[in-house]
């Protein structure tokens, strides 16, 4: 047994997942420290009394992940390293009732939108006048900010409504105060995030209001980036690149799941589109905003996916030459639609389509980087990483797309600061360049 150390007002929260679930954290940690609790994320010492685990439950290695942490904790407790564990988040609220039969020692399991009562067990008020206010656990020079809750989306094979409720918008007054807090601390960048960014607005506004959301986002001083992430194809609002346009702080970038582009599959996933229609909207969105870096991800294996309907997305993939791009293979989720279909697309098979878009696709990304040589880039620098500065240009989120590295023997650039580079080496993922003035 472990000699007793702990600090007893001290909290360490340990996030699993999408930057949604961040910025659920951020908040968390924002409320604990105005009732005074030290908190720490993702601690690397072993002295907090509680342990919070904001879980992931979207596909099979994220629950799997998110299983692993609580049973390491809840072993953790049962050592004496720690008082008590609490768990939150999408896992949480879906299978609440599992994970209380199959791992009873955690001291409470809570759902996605009940912040209130896990502050209230832990004798800590909810704080109204805190909403918006939060502790970054990103690089002090960006944040994600989330627009919505929730999703009204039929899609087949998603379970994210089902952890996440329906679609509930943020007001527009209440994002632009926290946005002008966050360029306070030294916030540049904003990534927007939310299940479906396009759904914006409708249940507020009676109508999508993404682009003026957009505009007084972009009033805000300080704020030098603003990045679109999660636009549903369906029902594109078509007025927010007229904004990306016109506006420099918004970045010209547009993350963009489109999941599949075959017919069939699309019915089946219930995505309310078509092939045709899908290349119509990639094609006005580059018309209308020249330059702009689209990113998508896909699904390979989704159940009744025959040879033509892969060949098709690979034809696709090929024809649209997407800047960013990430695919996953089907997973099969109780309790969604998709679930009642057969998943007969073999794991190994999942896997090998999987590799050939993403094959295609690094193919692709290797030649646009080669265009971007001899060219100058306004770069943000997140971190210093072995011999190397590395930054992103507007064209990249952090995380999953490229970034440009500059050799810090050759100059030093501070974190968190914007430069111009002139890259002059590209390979599939990575830009190399030297600051010009």
């Amino acid at each position: 047994m472990k000699a007793r150390t702990l600090k007893k007002n001290k909290v360490n929260v340990i996030t699993l997942g999408c930057s949604k679930n961040t910025v659920d954290s951020e908040v968390l940690m924002g409320q604990l420290r105005a009732n005074n609790y030290e908190v720490e994320h993702e601690a690397t010492t072993d002295d907090s009394s509680i342990v919070i685990i904001n879980t992931c439950g979207f596909i099979d290695n994220a629950k799997q992940e998110s299983i692993n942490t609580i049973l390491r904790y809840s072993q953790a407790k049962e050592n004496g390293f720690v008082d008590k564990v609490y768990v939150t988040g999408c896992l949480s609220e879906r299978y609440r009732g599992d994970l209380e039969t199959e791992i009873p020692n955690v001291d409470g399991y809570f759902g996605t939108r009940e912040l209130p009562r896990l502050l209230k067990t832990l004798k800590a008020d909810y704080k109204h006048e805190l909403v918006g206010e939060r502790l970054l656990t990103t690089p002090a020079h960006f944040a994600y900010m989330k627009i919505s809750e929730g999703c009204d989306r039929p899609c087949s094979f998603c379970a994210i409504p089902l952890m996440r409720g329906g679609h509930i918008s943020r007001p527009i007054e209440e994002l632009v105060t926290e946005a002008k807090s966050l360029a306070a601390k030294g916030v540049k960048e904003l990534m927007l995030i939310a299940q479906d960014s396009t759904y914006y607005g409708l249940d507020l506004y009676k109508k999508r209001e993404l682009a003026r959301l957009l505009e007084a986002l972009a009033d805000v001083e300080g704020i030098e980036w603003i990045r679109v992430h999660y636009a549903f194809p369906g029902g594109f609002p078509e007025d927010i690149l007229e904004v990306m346009a016109r506006r420099p702080n918004i970045c010209a970038y547009l993350d963009m799941p489109l999941q599949h582009v075959s017919d069939n599959m699309l019915k089946s996933m219930r995505r309310g589109t078509t092939m045709e229609k899908t290349k119509r909207i990639v094609e006005t969105i580059r018309e209308k905003v020249p330059g702009i870096a689209i990113r998508t991800t896909l699904i390979a294996g989704y159940p009744g996916e025959t040879k033509q309907d892969f060949e098709d997305l690979k034809n696709f993939v090929k024809e649209m030459r997407f800047d960013r791009l990430g695919i996953f293979t089907y997973s099969h989720e109780e309790n969604t639609h998709a679930y009642n279909l057969v998943d007969d697309v073999p794991a190994r098979t999942k896997k090998k389509r999987a590799e050939e878009i993403m094959a295609i696709q690094s193919e692709i990304s290797f030649e646009l980087n080669q265009e971007r040589v001899g060219k100058t880039f306004k770069v943000l620098f997140d971190r210093k990483e072995g011999d190397f500065f590395i930054g992103r240009t507007e064209f990249d989120s952090p995380e999953v797309d490229n970034e440009v590295l500059v050799n810090a023997k050759d100059t030093y650039i501070r974190v968190g600061d914007f430069a111009n580079v002139e890259i002059t080496e590209a390979t599939e993922y990575d830009l190399y360049g030297k600051v010009v003035a």
